[in-house]
């Protein structure tokens, strides 16, 4: 008989902050630290949860990427990703509150890969379809653009 998945998981983290900058978040069997560089107050021992949002973006348009590609019968090769990203500081800076703080990003996936332009641009398609993270800037009202090109 085969185990039938979860299709909706709840997570529940609890998370020590031993300063006003580090915070240490307990995920599976590892610890992840977001902290603010030293010229902030911080310990400069992580990423800045701002950064760290744009971490999760390219890891997750990596993961689902490769998932799609391996549905579709499309081998990436290796995949670089490129990310310029227009980030309005007013928020953490408390000047004034700010409704989209990532205004514009644009990933680019580079696949130096045998696969054709065509099956590069049907895996970015689906990518987007399930990229969780995607999905959570989109809806922030963040222009995202993500190219998946192949490489030179």
């Amino acid at each position: 008989m085969a185990v039938k998945m979860k299709t909706v998981v709840t997570y529940r983290m609890t998370a020590r902050c031993p300063t006003h900058a580090r915070t240490e978040i307990p995920v599976r069997d590892l610890t992840v630290v977001i902290d603010e560089p030293e010229e902030r107050g911080g310990t400069n021992l992580g990423p800045t949860p701002t950064e760290a949002a744009m971490t999760a973006l390219i890891g997750c348009t990596n993961v689902i990427g490769h998932k799609t590609a391996h549905r579709l019968g499309v081998d990436l090769g290796v995949v670089t990703i490129d990310a310029d990203c227009k980030f309005d500081r007013r928020g953490v800076l408390l000047e004034e509150e700010i409704d989209v703080p990532f205004p514009a990003v644009t990933l680019t996936v580079t696949c130096d890969t045998a696969a054709g332009q065509d099956d590069l641009t049907r895996v970015g398609v689906e990518t987007a379809k399930y990229c969780a993270i995607a999905k959570l800037f989109e809806a922030a009202g963040t222009d995202l653009r993500v190219n998946w090109v192949k490489a030179d």
